[in-house]
């Protein structure tokens, strides 16, 4: 099957922001973006409007850094809080406790059960998860040192995102945000 724009899956995968510092007796989870985080945050959401990646479907981990991280993309892709905008319809947004300190394989199993019909899945999650399920996706490109914080890997498959596999969705883009 050839990959064409008409049949292709994308899916983004964004390491999250950059958080606060963890402290004593604070839970790892419930760590905040900092003010950089939440610049960075808006500056992904324009970098993915300007390059028509708005996502159908965003799959999120539960974790604090996270969730802020999608509310500053989904701000910065339409100006306005995430419930849509000038920019394009809602997308359809998944929190998943699973994607919270997930191995490659538990995040693509997320990925797998996205809406057939989505052409494009931002997965915001946490690493080393999301840079080794971006390497498993492209083993030819990968990056040794991973996904930085608010690091966008926009990987392509003309396959169903039931059939993503290792080796199967090439890195199209990539592109660190800074606001």
């Amino acid at each position: 099957m050839t990959d064409s724009p008409a049949e292709a899956r994308t899916l983004v995968l964004l390491r999250h922001a950059k958080a606060e510092p963890g402290s004593e007796g604070t839970d790892d989870a419930q760590r905040p973006l900092s003010a950089r985080g939440e610049a960075d945050a808006a500056a992904a959401g324009a970098w993915l409007a300007h390059h028509d990646l708005l996502p159908d479907v965003v799959i999120c981990s539960t974790a604090r850094r996270t969730r802020q991280t999608w509310h500053g993309v989904a701000m910065g892709m339409t100006g306005s809080p995430p419930e849509g905008g000038p920019a394009g319809p809602r997308p359809s947004v998944r929190y998943e406790p699973g994607a919270y300190d997930a191995h490659p394989e538990e995040l693509l199993s997320l990925t797998r059960t996205a809406d057939p019909a989505a052409r494009v899945v931002l997965l915001i999650a946490h690493n080393p998860g999301v840079s080794l399920l971006s390497a498993f996706l492209d083993p030819e490109t990968a990056d040794e040192e991973g996904l930085r914080t608010a690091e966008l890997a926009v990987h392509r498959s003309a396959a169903t995102w039931t059939q993503w596999d290792r080796g199967g969705a090439p890195i199209a883009q990539r592109h660190t945000a800074r606001g």
